[in-house]
Parts: structure tokens; sequence; C-alpha cells
């Protein structure tokens, strides 16, 4: 009777299966869920090290934040310096302009010959000495400036014709070169 259980539990030539776990591995299985339960501080130790894993991840990405929210608060500050000194710089250039201004204006030219002895020329005072071979020499702003001519270009025909007129010569030479 045993044989033919057997055999009827085996179909098409294969063996019977057993149902039941493989011992080594229920063994080791046992042996692992038994070395957690002895030592539960390594599951408290990995939770831990995760924890700090975090929390050291957290302050790296929040000191390089601060680093760089702190250069740029230094580069802004600093282009706010340079600001305010281009600003004064501006102001004391106006003010020396302005100095210059009234130092050169005519009536300041002409209260300073008077106070040194100088007057005005009167008519028939004045002698020009011409001097033979002087040329007296243009303004700088006349020097500066080039006569730029353009020059003319040449192109050939073909070149220059465009494709309407291409097409006319073309159907006029009945398509002949």
């Amino acid at each position: 009777m045993r044989n033919f259980a057997l055999q009827k539990n085996c179909r098409a030539g294969y063996p019977a299966h057993d149902h039941r776990p493989n011992k080594k591995v229920v063994m080791q299985a046992a042996q692992i869920i038994h070395a957690y339960k002895q030592a539960p501080w390594r599951v408290q130790r990995q939770w831990v090290g995760a924890f700090l894993l975090f929390v050291i991840g957290a302050a790296m990405i929040a000191a390089l934040y601060l680093d760089v929210t702190a250069r740029a608060a230094v580069a802004g500050r600093e282009i706010q310096e340079m600001r305010f000194e281009i600003t004064t710089i501006q102001r004391s250039n106006a003010d020396l302009e302005t100095q210059l201004a009234k130092l050169t204006s005519t009536a300041e030219m002409e209260r300073r010959a008077i106070e040194r002895g100088y007057r005005p020329v009167l008519p028939g005072e004045l002698d020009y000495v011409p001097i033979p071979g002087f040329v007296a020499p243009e303004p700088a702003i006349l020097m500066a400036a080039e006569d730029v001519t353009v020059p003319e270009q040449t192109l050939p025909y073909e070149f220059s014709e465009s494709l309407v007129e291409w097409f006319d010569k073309r159907i006029k030479s009945g398509g002949a070169r």
C-alpha cells in the first residue's frame, strides 16, 4: 500500500515533493534570529549609526549653504563699498572740473592778469612778426580726421546680376551659354 501511495504522488516520473522546509535553511534562519535576540544592541547601533549619518550629512549641507551665503554677503558688501568709492571719486572729479572751469574762465583770467600788471592790448600796439618757412600747426582735431574714401568695388557682371536677369539671359540665348 505504501508503494502504491508513493506512485500515486509521483506523476510522469517526477519524485514526490516533500512540503516540509529544508532543515539547513531553517537552522540558519533560527541562528540569525537567535543572534539578534541575544544582542539587541546591534540593531540599536545600526539605528544610531543611520541617525548620525543623517545628522552629519545635514550638517555638511548646512555648512556648505552657510559658506556660500557668507561669501555672497562679503562680495555684496565689497560691491557696495566700491560703488560708494566710485561715487566719492566722481564727486571729487566734478569738484575739480568745476574749480578748473572757474580758474580758466575769462573773467578770472582777466582779473589775475590785471593783478600781475598786464593790461588789454590797444589797437596798433600789437605787431606780428612774419617768420619765413614757419607753418602754423593745424589743430589736433583736424589732424586726427582722415579723409576716408570708399574704394569702388569692381565685381564682374556675373556676380552682380540678379537671378531674374540670369534666367532672362538664358531664355533669350536659348539655354546655350
